[in-house]
């Protein structure tokens, strides 16, 4: 049987397993947006579940000339993710209930969810017969088109009906009966071996047999995760128009435009919404392939025996009962009950963020409440279910096998998934922000036509009339470049992040960047490499350093100019090669090392050292392993055919009592006196206080009790935080922006991090109350205190917690909550899956590229592809730089708008000729307006902008100060035109010159308004796009008054230089009051900085 053609990428990496066919690279991890291995008949759509993407020969893999093996330094954390197929796809659908929303899990959304599960027999939950009532579902197909145009109207206002509120609260109930459950890793953790096998009818060596496959897999479905299906392309681009109110009110405009007759107006503005959608829809598009392309990696395949005979199949082939093997490198396909276990230990950061491998057995756990696990119920906490092994998590060491006890949404893994749907989409702050502008706007237009028609009933003028004008110029106040403008200006953001390798999903998230005010990040491979490291060696008496020369920040902090360069001492080589020689880790076919994390350290530690494995070169003949009663391991053989020495590393205190002298040359092995012993206790526990991991080396001869050994050294290793981290943090505390750690991994660890990195934390009171602690007493809280308080007392703690330790997804999530009813706007950064609820909450999830597993790059909105966190800081400077240049060219457009309108309803009111005709306020609409509104948006970002503090929640974009801006703008271009008007209509008549003196005065005055519009700190040179669409425009103007051709078009007629320097010199007037304006708003500016404690004057 061969495997179906892949359908789309997926994610993982490669290792090769030893003991296996060497010729073969087993794959591992998969995220799937196709048929891939799902059971596809290659002839047909029809789903056959005995198919499973079973491979018959193991090792013997196709990947069908697809995927492509991506090597990232590692482990790849990823699982079988899926894409529902969309109406347009070719898929056959699953059936479900029209209640179900569309974000409605795969398990229960097909057709075998009726089945009865072991797991699901005590508790209604939701998506299932028990969970919903579906004798009264909402027939969508009878809402008709005025109930949908009802909907988008409300959508609009912001209005929810009562059903729609009735149905949030169902959600929330069935969200909440979901969590009190208990999972197939809860149950079967406090059962026998006997008991589990007995249970699922399957064989501890044989495996399960065929005859049970299909009925298993038409019970519990494949062993994958569903994603909503995409939208089609036509649905994407539809939703741009609805769900944003101001291009709604634009084509409002349009159609009233065009129904009165102005079908000039109207195509232009339709010609301008649909450069905004197609602008805002292909940048979108790029991010999504941009996204895809990170996650097409290679299929996921586990290593099964049904039978009794061993098969390579793709992982969501498995079904429960299922016998798997695992050793070094593989990665778990599904939460499993063992029933071997030979040395093992699994990294279980992605899932529970704890930095050390967990040590794995076979014995029960026993009964007992245990730490909380997801908030789902009771059962041992994750870290403590010794014998459990779950999906996503990696063998780092060791062997075993088990029985496969949960599938799918049945994992651990799953529930954390589940959370991550069950979260609601956010709008960003300059979403709401134009929606918010869209209703102001709104109602202006409605006040103008009110207005207007006043005017005419109190001078007893034609209703009809007056109404028609009114509703003319409600529509010319509408900006109808703002949207084009605000568009183009995210897409070009959002093209200079992925240049800094940062791939932003949607437009309006790479504003929203500069909103944040608080960070809260994930510890275990964020702001740490998730890869144990030696930052210090150490020989008698010399502790080294290793940090300047690896990637990391170094505990003890900078380097201080006076510190010597790296001596690379005998001693210290030494060290390095009784660490490497008393070893089991190995090279995989990759060439990375792999193996339980601390000697996979000790291996990656010798090119930094200048010395060789010699492992090569030695011949093992005996083993003692590591055990936690001993805490020592040693090795016995001969190195270069040598005689037999024995090779030793452990804790100090053990590896110092088998030894009588310490190692300085080959020729000089001093005796270890008390002092000498003192003195290397010491300086061990000086590194263990910082968080490091201390590992000591020793060597002799196999004599006697072995008790005279020779001492050569200690090895320091910890999970470092990666480089410029902590330079970045810094940088994000001065620009106001505060950040918190939040982990799973213990409070030292924890502690120890934060330190490095420059956070003020002091250890948790955890011995006091979490709702009354000292003051001052601790910054730092445990997950199990989080639990003790309530919403408020969380909400009201948080501005005085920088580290949570211990925490679990809904610790993340509550924090995040609590942050957010404070006002704050809150990022969440991590990349493993137990952050994925979190990210999806946050209003920036910001996801890992190389290290993050699928589901957390799916929640996230912006994903940084080489996992470098300083690449937040420029992200949020990006952020901030676009939206005060929002803020200048809005300030520019709605000044010219104000004027327009102010110049028209004036001439209205007076009944005097208009001053502009159609084709002039059109071109000042459209084309004058357009160019250097866009030039507005790309100002050179302001060095001084991070020191500005993030804007509050509430904080709309057009502040008290843009609109004042906006008053004397418009104040400026009203005034000087009805100067020029007045003056030329002083005579009694309204000439051709008359109004191109007019038009091109407000031409003038706009124009300067472009220029004085620009950045507060920004020269007027500095904006070189600005200065030349200005200039641009200025020659056009000139065209439009000497031009023959463009005279007739827009009624104009040349002007003497005496008539162009009178109005020259009336722009310069106004440039010289914008000055004066810009000086004192600085003055403003530099007040408030000050008052927040910014400092300093802008330059």
């Amino acid at each position: 049987m061969s495997l179906p053609p892949p359908g789309g990428g997926a994610s993982a990496s490669s290792y090769g397993i030893p003991g296996r066919n060497a010729s073969n690279t087993i794959s591992r991890g998969s995220a799937s947006y196709g048929n891939i291995g799902l059971g596809y008949s290659n002839n047909s759509n029809e789903y056959d579940p005995t198919l499973g993407g079973l491979v018959d020969e193991p090792g013997k893999i196709d990947n069908g000339g697809t995927g492509t093996v991506t090597n990232n330094g590692g482990y790849a954390y990823s699982t079988t993710l899926r894409r529902q197929a969309s109406v347009t796809d070719g898929f056959p659908p699953f059936h479900h209930s029209p209640r179900i929303p569309t974000s409605s899990l795969r398990r229960d959304s097909s057709s075998h969810v009726h089945a009865a599960s072991p797991y699901r027999s005590q508790h209604n939950f939701p998506l299932t017969n028990g969970g919903l009532d579906y004798r009264e579902p909402i027939d969508q197909e009878e809402e008709g088109f005025i109930g949908r145009l009802i909907g988008v109207g409300k959508r609009i206002m912001g209005k929810k009906d009562y059903e729609q509120l009735k149905m949030e609260e169902e959600d929330k109930r069935i969200q909440t009966e979901r969590r009190q459950r208990e999972t197939p890793s809860a149950i079967f953790a406090h059962k026998t071996i006997h008991e589990t096998i007995q249970q699922l009818s399957t064989h501890p060596t044989q495996g399960l047999s065929s005859s049970s496959l299909s009925a298993l897999l038409a019970r519990y479905g494949p062993n994958e995760f569903e994603l909503p299906p995409t939208d089609p392309l036509f649905l994407k681009f539809a939703k741009q128009v609805y769900e944003n109110p101001l291009i709604l009110l634009l084509l409002g405009s349009s159609v009233v435009s065009a129904l009165m007759g102005n079908y000039d107006d109207a195509a232009c503005v339709v010609v301008a919404v649909g450069i905004v959608l197609t602008v805002g829809f292909v940048q979108e598009q790029r991010s999504e392939k941009s996204l895809e392309a990170l996650n097409k990696l290679v299929p996921h395949y586990c290593h099964l025996i049904r039978n009794g005979h061993p098969l390579t199949p793709l992982a969501n082939a498995l079904v429960p009962g299922d016998l798997v093997n695992f050793s070094v490198g593989d990665r778990i396909p599904a939460d499993i009950r063992l029933i071997t276990a030979v040395s093992l230990e699994i990294d279980e950061s992605a899932l529970t963020g704890e930095t050390r491998p967990a040590r794995k057995n076979t014995d029960i756990c026993e009964r007992g409440e245990g730490e909380d696990t997801h908030g789902e119920g009771g059962g041992k906490a994750l870290g403590e279910r010794h014998c459990m092994a779950f999906m996503g998590t990696l063998v780092r060491s060791g062997h075993g096998s088990g029985i496969v006890v949960g599938t799918g949404k049945d994992t651990e893994f799953g529930v954390i998934f589940s959370m991550m749907q069950d979260v609601e989409e956010k709008r960003t702050p300059l979403q709401l922000d134009m929606d918010d502008l869209a209703k102001r706007l709104s109602l202006f237009s409605f006040g103008v036509i009110g207005v207007i028609f006043l005017i005419g009933v109190l001078q007893n003028r034609d209703w009809l009339e007056m109404f028609t004008i009114g509703v003319s110029l409600a529509v010319a106040a509408i900006p109808e470049g703002l949207p084009i403008v605000t568009t183009v200006t995210l897409a070009l953001g959002v093209l200079r992040m992925s240049k800094r390798k940062a791939i932003v999903k949607k437009l309006p998230s790479v504003e929203a960047l500069g909103s944040v005010s608080v960070i809260c990040s994930d510890k275990t491979g964020t702001l740490t490499k998730n890869e144990m490291t030696v930052t210090h060696m150490y020989a008698v008496d010399d502790l080294v350093d290793l940090s300047p020369l690896l990637n990391v920040t170094s505990p003890f902090g900078p380097k201080r100019p006076d510190q010597p360069e790296l001596a690379r001492s005998q001693a210290l080589k030494k060290t390095a090669v009784v660490g490497s020689i008393c070893n089991n880790a190995f090279k995989n076919e990759q060439g990375i090392n792999v193996g339980q994390a601390t000697e996979v350290a000790l291996l990656n530690v010798l090119p930094v050292i200048g010395a060789d494995d010699q492992r090569r070169n030695f011949t093992r003949k005996s083993e003692i392993p590591f055990s936690s009663e001993t805490k020592i391991m040693s090795v016995t053989g001969s190195l270069n055919a040598g005689s037999d020495m024995i090779y030793l590393k452990g804790a100090v205190e053990q590896v110092l009592s088998k030894c009588r002298y310490f190692y300085v040359t080959d020729s000089s092995t001093p005796s270890l006196d008390s002092a000498t012993q003192r003195t290397i206790l010491d300086r061990a526990n000086e590194v263990s206080a910082r968080g490091l991991r201390v590992i000591a080396m020793a060597y002799g001869f196999p004599k006697g009790e072995g008790n005279d050994l020779i001492f050569v050294g200690f090895q320091a290793m910890m999970d470092p935080p990666r480089k410029g981290v902590s330079h970045a943090v810094s940088a994000l505390h001065n620009a106001g922006v505060q950040v918190v750690m939040i982990t799973g991994d213990a409070e030292p660890t924890a502690l120890a991090i934060a330190k490095q990195l420059g956070l003020k934390v002091n250890p948790s009171s955890s011995s006091g109350s979490p709702i009354n602690p000292v003051a001052g007493a601790s910054s730092c809280m445990l997950g199990t205190q989080v639990d003790q308080l309530s919403e408020r007392e969380l909400i009201e703690r948080v501005p005085s917690i920088s580290v949570y330790a211990r925490t679990t997804p809904r610790h993340k999530m509550a924090i995040v909550k609590a942050w957010q009813m404070r006002g704050a706007v809150v990022a969440m950064t991590g990349d493993g899956v137990n952050d994925s609820p979190a990210l999806k909450m946050a209003d920036i999830g910001i996801s890992m590229g190389k290290s993050g597993t699928d589901v957390a790059k799916e929640a996230a909105d912006v994903i940084l592809v080489d996992d470098d966190f300083s690449s937040i800081l420029p992200a949020v400077e990006e952020g901030k730089s676009i939206f005060y240049n929002i803020q200048n060219f809005l300030s520019f457009q709605l000044s010219t708008a104000v004027a327009a309108l102010s110049l028209i309803t004036l001439s209205t009111f007076f009944k005097l000729a208009n001053p502009l005709n159609a084709m002039q306020i059109l071109f000042i609409n459209i084309l004058m307006d357009g160019p250097p509104a866009q030039a507005l948006g790309v100002d050179p970002v302001d060095k001084e902008i991070m020191r500005r503090p993030p804007r509050k929640k509430g904080d709309h974009i057009l502040s008290k100060r843009l609109i004042g801006r906006v008053a004397f703008s418009a104040t400026m271009i009203v005034l000087g035109t009805l100067y020029i008007y007045l003056r030329e209509i002083s005579d009694g008549s309204m000439s051709k010159r008359d109004q191109t003196m007019t038009f091109t005065g407000f031409v003038f005055l706009d124009l300067v308004s472009a220029l004085q519009n620009r950045g507060l700190t920004c020269t007027i040179f500095k904006n070189k796009m600005l200065f030349l669409t200005i200039s641009i425009s200025f020659f056009v103007q000139l065209l439009l008054i000497y031009l023959p051709i463009l005279q007739h078009i827009f009624q104009t007629e040349a002007l003497s230089l005496r008539d162009l320097f009178t109005l020259l010199g009336l722009g310069v007037t106004s440039a010289s009051l914008h000055e004066v304006r810009r000086w004192y708003e600085r003055k403003g500016v530099e007040r408030g900085l000050i008052a927040e404690g910014g400092g300093g004057r802008l330059v």
